[in-house]
């Protein structure tokens, strides 16, 4: 009886660890906001260069922890080393907790620096870092699932890109907190932006692991049994799963968000859809990823199109999220 007891114990722990893990990685987030909030409180003043804002110290030192990640994440691909793997892991979750924790110290410094304050995603520069945090914490989710690290080394990167791009963004100018047009004093917004960018950051966990899918299938063709893909990636089956799951996940909210932005559309210039280039390529990604799912159980496609289609829609969703916003003019650039 005994040993049954400490079994359903075990058993039982097991089951809540996850859940315990997300909710101290968002206490751990508030406390560090929080002591940041009381340390910067007397010190902000209206019109403070970025520069000397904590937040933006905070997103550096959090982007280098992401950076290190990266790194660790491809060095367990060749040394595979459990504390490897366990440090890339670790960095990833504090670089997210950090990059989350700046954001909400932005938002406090926004009604200090600024005629009035407003949630911090109204700008390249703030989404960006947003994106980078929700991809690694849907990335960490996945990895606590299907218990393999590999992926990470094909996720990371692009977190690393726009860790990259919010370099360049700083450089030139585009980094600072502004005050907000009327359209985005919305309640809307705020919903919408939160709801796209956790689909984006899904997306990018896909077209990650669907570039490992390639390499593990290419190396399989191939038929060396001692291929160094066949060594350190999981199975196809396994890489597919994760393909369609992280799809599964960001389909549905990115729905919402196109929901949510039509009713913001709607409140902010009164009509609910006008064919912004925003507008249009958010649809496009829609599409695309509605189409995914037809090809997949309506056509019966194999798994190696289904990898090929998850980079292809990630490519659009890259061109919906920055290309719009460089190279096309609309209501949202």
């Amino acid at each position: 009886m005994s040993q049954e007891l400490l079994s359903y114990v075990g058993n039982s722990e097991a089951a809540f660890s996850p859940l315990q893990y997300w909710f101290s990685l968002l206490f751990v987030t508030l406390c560090i906001a929080g002591m940041a909030v009381f340390l910067e409180g007397g010190e902000l003043t209206h019109g403070m260069p970025f520069e000397q804002l904590l937040s933006h110290k905070l997103i550096s030192y959090a982007n280098l922890l992401l950076v290190g990640s990266g790194v660790l994440y491809l060095a367990h691909l060749w040394f595979t080393a459990n504390a490897v793997g366990k440090w890339a892991t670790g960095l990833a979750a504090a670089g997210a907790i950090g990059v989350s924790a700046a954001l909400l110290v932005r938002w406090f410094e926004t009604y200090h620096v600024l005629l009035e304050g407003h949630v911090p995603i109204s700008n390249l520069y703030e989404v960006t870092a947003l994106f980078s945090a929700i991809t690694v914490v849907i990335y960490l989710a996945m990895e606590s699932v299907y218990r393999t690290r590999s992926a990470g080394a094909f996720v990371m990167p692009i977190v690393l890109g726009a860790v990259l791009f919010e370099i360049w963004l700083a450089a030139n100018g585009q980094a600072d907190p502004s005050n907000l047009i009327p359209a985005l004093k919305s309640y809307w917004m705020h919903a919408h932006v939160l709801a796209d960018f956790i689909g984006y950051g899904a997306f990018a966990v896909a077209a990650g692991a669907g570039i490992m899918y390639l390499l593990r299938a290419r190396a399989e063709r191939r038929g060396h049994p001692d291929a160094f893909a066949l060594r350190v990636l999981p199975g196809l089956q396994q890489i597919d799963d994760l393909i369609f799951k992280s799809i599964a996940v960001g389909f549905p909210v990115f729905t919402l968000a196109t929901i949510l932005g039509a009713a913001w559309a709607y409140n902010a210039w009164g009509g609910y859809w006008s064919w912004d280039p925003k507008e249009t390529w958010s649809l496009i990604v829609w599409l695309t990823y509605a189409t995914y799912f037809h090809l997949r159980y309506v056509k019966g496609w194999e798994e190696a199109r289904m990898a090929w289609w998850a980079i292809l829609g990630f490519g659009v969703t890259l061109f919906c999220f920055l290309g719009v916003n460089l190279f096309l003019s609309g209501l949202h650039s």
